[in-house]
């Protein structure tokens, strides 16, 4: 009887851990400052240099969807990635719905994803929380306009997410 109780026990452990869906979601790295009136730039060498390093963080997590918004920085953020998965950025336009009607559509995006697949979501300073919180994560206040080095890794089954930073730090905390 103790065994047919801890094979079903294992059963629906091996389900509720094949259903995960991890979520990644970043700010886009640095941009390029050579014209201030762009608002639309691309990134600069330093940023550049920060979604190279993503990808390689994020290469043995099975990304099945690399999102980001119409704007060229957080494209070029995310194709180092998309590229190692063999697949391509996945522009979701911040449109009349604004920041929070971006927010539902890449969640929707994300939870349409097979069990155990990562995606990979890049945002601005001030969606990434919507995103987060579109997602089923906790409250996060807005980044700061300095800040590209914040990394939430979130569970999207148990809304459990962790913090983490990545590349150079950036210059305000």
């Amino acid at each position: 009887m103790w065994k047919r109780g801890a094979l079903l026990a294992g059963l629906v452990l091996a389900a509720a851990s094949a259903s995960a869906q991890t979520v990644v979601v970043v700010r886009h790295a640095e941009k390029s400052a050579a014209d201030p009136a762009d608002r639309n730039p691309s990134l600069s060498e330093a940023g550049r240099a920060r979604a190279e390093i993503l990808a390689g963080l994020v290469r043995d997590w099975n990304v099945a969807a690399v999102l980001g918004s119409q704007f060229k920085r957080t494209v070029e953020t995310g194709e180092p990635a998309a590229r190692q998965a063999g697949l391509a950025v996945e522009p979701v336009a911040i449109g009349p719905g604004g920041a929070a009607g971006q927010a539902e559509a890449v969640a929707a995006r994300v939870r349409a994803l097979k069990p155990g697949q990562t995606a990979l979501v890049v945002g601005h300073s001030n969606t990434v929380p919507l995103l987060l919180k579109a997602l089923g994560g906790p409250d996060v206040p807005d980044l700061p306009e300095c800040r590209y080095d914040s990394m939430f890794v979130l569970d999207v089954p148990t809304g459990t997410m962790s913090r983490r930073t990545y590349g150079a730090p950036s210059a305000c905390r």
